[in-house]
């Protein structure tokens, strides 16, 4: 049983609140390759989509033997914590993810895991805890240089890669791209991405004061790029793209009734939406406080990974706070700022109220970001 974290800004860079994975533990990682061109293509939503999909499958096997999944959507990828009885079928459906985003998306995706053993033969830490939201919805936060370490390996080799191969998939059918981006409410949507330079307690440290400068130029639960959810609009209807993205998640013979449901119920909930009152069992007011606090905006990869919704002159601080951690050789970052924040849904079971939300910057503001962090460890 994993440990959960409901308080963000006081736990979330606190090891006792979180667990050392065993040895037998793995680290799934996937990650879109070839983003720059996707991105200049427009294709954020597609790669966001191919994102997500990770994180809803690899949930979706874990669950499978009554855990709960620490997995974590990075924009353009995803991690996950893989407990040692999913190891066969997450392996499997990695592999059915490579295939599935490259035929049905165009969208090539990078699969592998690694396992925690090799990890900690390295000298690297993995900690995880769940961000707890209640009812069953949670993401997984990850601390220590273990998870970073586990994407860079997937990347720079095939010694842990996973080889894409058709095969079912569970879990994508909840995913969705039902809102309008929502502009940034207070000037610029911010995504950063820090990871400290010294490995174990010093890292820990040097992270713990990060995040304390961050919260002192402002809080961040009050930087939620999401705000309380009233100003998230649903689309009118789908579009076609939105449509198309979302009829990939099932068999061809089931792909036109897919579409009808995705119009259907985005006419229901923009009607109800304009209406401004509960119908049924559909309250949209409950459902997009929901969301909001629902979204994963401020989590951690081994250090933060924050979509954050600034005044320019914060923006201008947390950037001066970064680059002076950075010369103080205490971290690497890298920042993008986007005039708004996307939004990707997973639900579950609406009735149950099961769904959490995924969030990046308008134009894969973490990729971006990410870009310029790679660049300062010379492999950019």
């Amino acid at each position: 049983m994993l440990p959960s974290i409901s308080d963000f800004a006081v736990e979330g860079v606190d090891p006792a609140h979180y667990s050392r994975l065993g040895g037998e533990w793995w680290i799934a990682v996937a990650d879109v390759t070839g983003s720059t061109q996707l991105a200049q293509a427009g294709r954020d939503r597609d790669v966001n989509f191919a994102a997500a999909a990770v994180v809803a499958a690899l949930s979706a096997v874990v669950a499978g033997t009554g855990g709960t999944a620490a997995c974590q959507f990075g924009g353009d990828g995803a991690v996950a914590a893989i407990p040692p009885p999913c190891r066969a079928e997450a392996e499997r459906v990695l592999a059915a993810l490579g295939h599935w985003a490259t035929a049905e998306l165009d969208v090539p995706l990078r699969v592998g895991m690694v396992p925690v053993a090799a990890l900690e033969a390295a000298g690297l830490d993995v900690l995880v805890a769940l961000q707890d939201f209640g009812n069953g919805n949670s993401f997984g936060l990850f601390l220590g240089a273990g998870v970073p370490s586990a994407e860079s390996w997937v990347k720079a080799g095939s010694r842990w890669r996973i080889d894409p191969r058709p095969g079912p998939l569970p879990g994508l059918e909840g995913l969705s791209c039902r809102w309008r981006p929502v502009p940034a409410r207070r000037g610029v949507v911010m995504c950063v991405i820090a990871d400290a330079v010294a490995p174990g307690a010093q890292g820990l440290t040097a992270l713990a004061r990060l995040q304390a400068s961050i919260e002192a130029i402002v809080p961040t639960e009050r930087a939620a790029p999401l705000g309380d959810g009233s100003r998230l609009v649903p689309k009118p209807l789908p579009t076609l793209h939105a449509i198309a993205l979302e009829t990939r998640v099932v068999p061809p013979a089931r792909r036109l009734l897919r579409a009808l449901r995705a119009v259907a119920s985005g006419l229901i909930l923009s009607t109800v939406h304009r209406l401004g009152r509960r119908v049924g069992a559909l309250d949209v007011g409950k459902y997009r406080r929901a969301l909001a606090r629902r979204s994963d905006y401020r989590k951690q990869a081994g250090g933060p990974r924050l979509v954050l919704d600034l005044t320019p002159a914060e923006a201008d601080r947390l950037e001066a706070v970064l680059a002076a951690a950075e010369a103080a050789g205490e971290i690497r970052y890298g920042t993008a700022r986007s005039r708004a924040t996307t939004i990707t849904c997973l639900v579950g079971d609406f009735m149950a109220d099961r769904h959490v939300h995924f969030v990046d910057g308008a134009d894969l503001g973490f990729w971006r970001a990410s870009v310029i962090y790679k660049r300062k460890l010379g492999k950019g």
